[in-house]
């Protein structure tokens, strides 16, 4: 009764605009780590992550006390620009730890608490130092749906009704197939005094396209973006809110990639415990703001910077964590490869743990999401036609976790296939203890060893793993 009269009033009140809520329709009361539970007591495997905006799970208790603790002593919560202790930590600790150690120097712009109003900041300054207007974006592009960042979005459902000017779309790598380079047609047509478009004022680009269907940009083509934008006398932009804050194993998505961005923009997991914030780095010859020339309400959001600071601190004082990352994605890899066979003609999509398996089917796929939802997984798709399952697990999941999802997911694939049901990879090979009970009364069963990882942060799971 209690789930009927919440969903009651979700459906009678709340704007048809509502969406996640449709596939995943329980009302959910709590989560920790990688768990979520409803109001009925049901626990669900986290492959969603808040769309990446809690890359360190649910519930951290660190950033947890920290943040009580703030609270507790009347720290400040909405500071516009002031200076606060709050900000000044975050700041350290992101110079100290992140900017630093990666040879890097950016200013740290503080915009409205969404990523995209850091990418309609970023635009917005490209076009200001240039004196340009013109945009070039990518197909299959995701960089938000205010008007200006929904011009360099690619989908065409985000983009239904609106008028938007002022971007010059291209093709990402591998777009025309792979023998196509898609930066020599870029080049040719900035190069050519007839090629049709204005010269632009940025080049904003992800490296790793959450939305668009987890399509990875190669170095090389990175590379060759970026001198083509410095050749032509324009910005490149990087938009690492979904692939940044470790998705991809290391902090930032380009690290490794031979580039250097004049201005990245950041937000999801930027406070760690997925509070409202957002942040452009933009470096300083770049930073010709007037004060106040773009500004926001709640652009000081000192909650989340406070929570923002300890998963620094917890997180990225060392190359621990990047290495976890990076273990538990080739985990992934490994067990999508085995799923991928039961499906002919998927293929992995994506790197670090932000990988999917494109069925080339939105029926499959939606059919795969579905069925692993009655199971315990919550994941969802991407794509232009949502025929990519996304694996988007918290970083911090724990390895048996994350192979009770990847097991839920290979039985799904089975059944729907048609295939034998197949045997559990993290069982085999495990002494498996007698069954107990979870936090939330569910019997489980524990196996004897999970598979070992050089250290993990992932003891804030429910069942402390």
């Amino acid at each position: 009764m209690k789930a009927m009269i919440h969903s009651t009033v979700f459906e009678q009140n709340e704007s048809e605009v509502r969406g996640y809520c449709r596939r995943f329709n329980p009302v959910f009361a709590s989560a920790r780590g990688s768990v979520l539970r409803d109001v009925e007591g049901r626990e669900y495997i986290d492959f969603l992550a808040a769309c990446g905006a809690l890359n360190y799970g649910h519930s951290d208790p660190e950033m947890k006390t920290a943040l009580l603790k703030h609270i507790t002593d009347d720290g400040m919560t909405a500071g516009l620009d002031l200076f606060t202790t709050g900000k000044a930590g975050f700041l350290d600790s992101f110079q100290r730890l992140i900017l630093k150690p990666r040879g890097l120097s950016y200013r740290v712009q503080f915009t409205g608490p969404t990523g995209t109003n850091a990418v309609e900041a970023a635009m917005k300054l490209a076009r200001k130092v240039t004196g340009r207007s013109n945009i070039i974006a990518f197909t299959n592009g995701f960089h938000g749906v205010s008007l200006g960042a929904l011009a360099a979005t690619g989908n065409k459902y985000h983009r239904m009704g609106a008028a938007l000017p002022g971007v010059t779309r291209f093709p990402y790598e591998h777009y025309l197939g792979k023998d196509l380079d898609s930066t020599k047609y870029l080049d040719k047509i900035l190069s050519d005094p007839s090629g049709g478009i204005e010269a632009p004022a940025a080049i904003i680009l992800e490296t790793v396209q959450g939305e668009g269907g987890l399509n990875t940009a190669s170095s090389r083509w990175l590379q060759r973006i970026e001198a083509i934008a410095h050749r032509h006398g324009a910005l490149l932009i990087v938009d690492d809110i979904q692939a940044g804050c470790g998705r991809t194993g290391t902090f930032f998505s380009f690290e490794n990639m031979g580039i250097s961005p004049d201005i990245v923009t950041m937000s999801k997991s930027i406070s760690g415990y997925g509070l409202p914030m957002a942040i452009v780095l933009i470096k300083p010859e770049h930073d010709l703001w007037e004060p106040a020339e773009h500004n926001g309400t709640f652009r000081g959001n000192t909650h989340a910077f406070i929570t923002a600071q300890v998963a620094l601190e917890k997180f990225w004082a060392s190359e621990d964590f990047s290495q976890e990352i990076k273990a538990k994605a080739s985990m992934i890899t490994q067990r999508l490869t085995g799923i991928s066979r039961l499906i002919p003609g998927s293929q992995i999509k994506g790197r670090g743990m932000m990988q999917g398996l494109c069925v080339n089917s939105t029926e499959l796929a939606d059919k795969l999401c579905r069925l692993a939802f009655k199971r315990g997984l919550i994941m969802e798709t991407s794509g232009p036609e949502d025929e990519v399952i996304k694996i988007f697990a918290p970083l911090t999941i724990a390895p048996e976790r994350l192979g009770q999802g990847l097991d839920i997911l290979r039985e799904v694939a089975a059944e729907i296939m048609g295939k034998p049901r197949p045997v559990p990879v993290h069982a085999l090979n495990q002494v498996v203890k007698p069954r107990s009970k979870s936090l939330y009364g569910y019997a489980r069963s524990r196996p004897a060893s999970p598979p070992s990882f050089a250290h993990t942060h992932a003891s804030s799971d429910f069942f402390g793993y």
